[in-house]
């Protein structure tokens, strides 16, 4: 095949993927705002507001929301000067980000498998997963999308066979960049590492030795994304005094649980509360699953290195998220966004080798039928992606609708009660809201900070619609005496 007939094909199939895409995510475009996190990032971000020195220079060094991610700030600040307030050019602006990183893992897995149907089924499935709504409709979820974009080119510069100055240049470049867009990207360079020794076969001092400046950046960004974390207020707590095995444990259901996301994607949350105590049995049962997928992966390490890689990866991928590190959340979608890569191809690459086996031991009409699966299980797998992620979509069309969902869902969690009623105040409904918060008082197990912030918000609406009703009450007076 002509070189130029290859770049015509490569524009026909990237072109398939963007459509898709857009058929799966372009309605968010109407969507709103939603109080979680975006008033921070956005609505109420003076940093965005306006070019002058001043923000310029507060973008380039302040955290927002415990976080430091210069570039994603940089990008609300790009997008507030076409759009304003308006949340379409936001919504418009994640939707084409994903697109971008759509192409680049198909790209990418060309480039590495060398099978096209590898390569554009877990782009496709990349594009329309309902599992990737939450990074691609909420917009505070900008620095996810865009870390993606600068992860995945330097993974394309990076990973190859033979790999010059020049690239290794631009792979450092790019990795600066995806670290000013979102913390996760310190774990590209072990990612890195792994492919020099296990596919470009390297040894391991001049391998490490690669690795030294990308390291230290990681290291740095790690150390000062640790200094901002000062705060546990939002999300769920109840695991944050847990030991280290307890975590361990945690984790051990929790990876199954996201495994089993990515093939049955029927039950989403924006926030999710899983079970912490009493596992026991879960945790047993998933350790021996998992040391039965150890045992295969380690014997096929010779004949696949690719489906090692992927693995290490997609731990490494999940690992800033374990708790390990203790954050105020134990499970959310978007962790998965980059992982389901690995999942989708391994998967694919499994469907395609069984065709192949298939192909090469049956008779003619077996063989028929099984050159036709790959056919069936593309479109298969994307119709039912597709019917999911648009069942599932609206529910985060507003405040109103996603808090609705949830508490649907988690009915006791404190923080979703929160939400809700911030959603109702902002709707100018304060008594309701106070009442909700005060029902929730009643009914959640909260804890001490939880219980703290719930009644500071009750006494400054309280004290907010008693003023008024002063207010209300001298204006009646005034114009009683004037009659």
């Amino acid at each position: 095949m002509s070189e130029l007939l290859k770049r015509h094909q490569t524009v026909v199939q990237s072109a398939a993927l963007v459509v898709l895409g857009l058929v799966a995510f372009w309605q968010s475009v109407a969507f709103d705002f939603v109080n979680w996190d975006d008033v921070t990032y956005v609505q109420r971000n003076e940093l965005i507001q306006s070019w002058s020195p001043s923000n310029l220079w507060g973008v380039a060094t302040e955290t927002v929301t415990r976080n430091y991610a210069p570039l994603t700030v940089f990008s609300f600040l790009i997008d507030h000067t076409i759009w304003g307030n308006n949340p379409s050019g936001y919504h418009a602006t994640n939707v084409l980000l994903h697109l971008l990183n759509g192409i680049l893992v198909f790209l990418l897995l060309k480039r590495l498998t060398g099978n096209l149907f590898v390569a554009w089924l877990t782009a496709a499935l990349f594009l329309v997963h309902p599992v990737q709504i939450e990074s691609v409709v909420w917009i505070s979820s900008r620095k996810g999308l865009l870390c993606g974009v600068f992860l995945l080119w330097a993974a394309i510069v990076r990973l190859r066979p033979e790999v010059t100055a020049k690239q290794d240049a631009w792979y450092i470049g790019l990795l600066i960049a995806a670290l000013l867009s979102k913390a996760l990207a310190i774990v590209f360079p072990p990612i890195v590492l792994l492919y020099d020794l296990l596919i470009r076969r390297e040894k391991t001092a001049p391998a490490i030795a690669r690795q030294v400046i990308p390291g230290l950046l990681t290291l740095l960004m790690l150390l000062y994304t640790a200094s901002v974390q000062n705060t546990v207020l939002g999300g769920v707590r109840g695991h944050m005094e847990f030991s280290l095995l307890h975590i361990v444990a945690i984790d051990v259901t929790i990876m199954w649980q996201y495994v089993a996301m990515l093939f049955c994607p029927t039950d989403l949350c924006v926030m999710y509360d899983p079970q912490t105590s009493g596992i026991g049995m879960q945790v047993l049962v998933g350790s021996v699953a998992w040391a039965a997928v150890g045992c295969a992966l380690w014997r096929i390490r010779k004949s696949q290195p690719l489906w090692i890689l992927g693995s290490l990866s997609f731990l490494l991928l999940l690992f800033p998220v374990l708790n390990f590190f203790r954050i105020t959340t134990l499970m959310n979608d978007r962790y998965l966004y980059l992982p389901c890569i690995i999942v989708f191809a391994m998967a694919a690459s499994a469907v395609h080798q069984f065709v192949r086996f298939a192909e090469s031991e049956s008779g003619r009409i077996v063989q028929m039928i099984c050159s036709s699966l790959r056919g069936m299980v593309i479109v298969g797998s994307l119709a039912a992606c597709l019917t999911l992620t648009l069942k599932h979509l609206p529910v985060w069309q507003n405040s109103q609708t996603l808090w609705t969902h949830a508490l649907q869902k988690y009915p006791k969690m404190p923080v979703l009660r929160i939400q809700m009623a911030l959603t109702v105040h902002a709707r100018g409904q304060e008594r309701e809201a106070v009442q909700q918060l005060q029902l929730a008082l009643l009914e959640c197990q909260s804890d001490d900070l939880d219980r703290e912030r719930m009644r500071g918000m009750i006494e400054e609406w309280q004290t907010n619609i008693a003023d008024r009703q002063k207010i209300a009450k001298s204006i009646n007076r005034q114009n009683g005496s004037s009659n």
